[in-house]
């Protein structure tokens, strides 16, 4: 097997997806970025507009695809909930047809896949914390439907596609992860608390605010997504911080963390929010020899510093024309199609 790869990374202009290329690149390998920028933005990009070994794809992960690799790290999906709900179809074909697409990519390459899944598979769980051998409690016709069941069926896919195809899949079930590039508006609870306290406003919590959840810095959910994709184990594994709080020792948290005054506000809980979630990560020790490194505090003093930069010097999304490659030489009408010629690598 050698040293390096040739890698498609979808969702890589988003939050969770620009790291991962950071850190390929950072090992040697040549990453093809594909993102529509539907959640995603140029900027998390920026800094590679200029790198040899990186070239950008704006193009819908649905549409068909032809680029030549060896790794594929399927993270194409709006994951905060105002993002997939604003097109709950879009999502939903996103997860279905788009990883449908990344599977055929893979048979025809003879490509690694992994499957970025998540842990609203589990929905709101009677079984706590969560091992991979729960089947979960989702509602199927909710309006977080979209998103929920659009990973169980793309988890489905791949495992069929295993055994139908023998095409080598990975599962990452990932719990929530936050760090520095998290939109100001994305809605997930980290980046809503520090942009709330960083303007002086109130902090929002829903329900009672002792609704529980557990945090995973970026840096080490992209190792677990690292580790996973090399190792024997097709999955699903968790991949998650199992140090579990409330929503209110979260706010306290980002409240001390920043200084702020602000003061808490409770509105009414969304539907099929759940209640608690924390991943059982045995499994993760086990096989991948992981577990989370950096504590919260930590991660937010870093996170809150990111927004406290970006927040302080806005700008416009950059506009700057990234490297493109061509994903497939006749764009469909209707398709965002990339601009310039094939991969060189």
């Amino acid at each position: 097997m050698p040293s390096t790869h040739d890698i498609l990374v979808t969702g890589a202009a988003g939050f969770l997806g620009s790291h991962l290329c950071d850190r390929l690149l950072e090992r040697g390998h040549r990453v093809v970025g594909l993102d529509n920028l539907c959640s995603g933005t140029r900027d998390n990009l920026a800094h590679l507009q200029a790198h040899p070994r990186f070239r950008f794809v704006e193009q819908n992960v649905t549409a068909p695809c032809t680029l030549q690799v060896d790794r594929i790290y399927n993270l194409a999906c709006p994951a905060s909930p105002p993002h997939y709900q604003q097109d709950p179809v879009g999502t939903t074909l996103t997860s279905v047809l788009g990883t449908w697409r990344m599977l055929e990519l893979a048979r025809r390459c003879g490509a690694r896949l992994l499957q970025a899944s998540t842990s609203e598979i589990y929905g709101d769980p009677a079984v706590h914390p969560q091992r991979e051998d729960y089947h979960g409690d989702v509602n199927t016709v909710g309006p977080r439907a979209c998103y929920d069941e659009g990973k169980r069926c793309a988890e489905t896919l791949c495992f069929d596609y295993l055994r139908q195809h023998g095409v080598a899949v990975r599962v990452a079930r990932i719990f929530n992860t936050y760090g520095p590039r998290m939109l100001p508006d994305d809605g997930r609870v980290v980046s809503n608390f520090i942009v709330q306290a960083l303007h002086g406003q109130d902090i929002t919590l829903y329900g009672d605010g002792r609704q529980t959840r557990c945090f995973c810095f970026v840096d080490d959910t992209v190792d677990g997504l690292l580790r996973l994709m090399e190792s024997d184990s097709t999955g699903p594994v968790n991949l998650g911080n199992p140090h579990e709080i409330t929503m209110r020792v979260l706010a306290a948290e980002v409240l001390a963390l920043t200084g702020s005054s602000a003061q808490l506000v409770f509105r009414p809980l969304p539907q099929d929010d759940p209640r608690r979630r924390c991943p059982d990560i045995a499994l993760a020790q086990r096989v991948l020899g992981w577990s989370p490194q950096v504590p919260l505090a930590q991660g937010l003093r870093r996170t809150i510093d990111d927004f406290a930069r970006r927040l302080a010097s806005p700008r416009t999304p950059d506009e700057a024309a990234l490297p493109l490659a061509s994903a497939s030489p006749r764009p469909q009408a209707g398709q965002e199609a990339a601009r310039g010629g094939p991969a060189s690598w």
